[in-house]
């Protein structure tokens, strides 16, 4: 189901891709997030995605007016893991509710490597 909101002037509609890249863009200005990651099921192989395919790391789902939101993330090398996945929670609720005008219920983080950096 996509992103629907009624307003006094009509209706908006909002396609998962969109809120999936503004999602994944909202992630990635995060500290400690090094980027997405994108998973092959069939071989368990992580995947550190570029800047131009964020929404392939993010999955939302819409249930009435409510979006669930999951991050596929690789985060950086000696950082709280639990320090990044709070921050990028907040981050990233706070930007879609703003940019979508719908509710976060849940965002689930699922941390599939670690990247040292140069």
């Amino acid at each position: 189901m996509k992103g629907h909101m009624n307003t006094q002037i009509g209706e908006v509609l909002i396609e998962h891709e969109v809120m999936a890249k503004y999602a994944g863009s909202a992630a990635i200005e995060c500290f400690g997030v090094v980027g997405m990651a994108s998973v092959n099921m069939k071989d368990g192989i992580v995947k550190l995605l570029k800047r131009d395919n964020l929404s392939h790391g993010v999955n939302v789902s819409v249930e009435g007016n409510k979006l669930t939101i999951d991050l596929h993330i690789i985060v950086a090398y000696g950082v709280s893991i639990s320090a990044v996945s709070d921050n990028l929670i907040n981050n990233v609720q706070y930007k879609v509710e703003e940019f979508t005008g719908m509710e976060v219920e849940k965002i689930n983080v699922f941390v599939e490597g670690v990247r040292v950096l140069d």
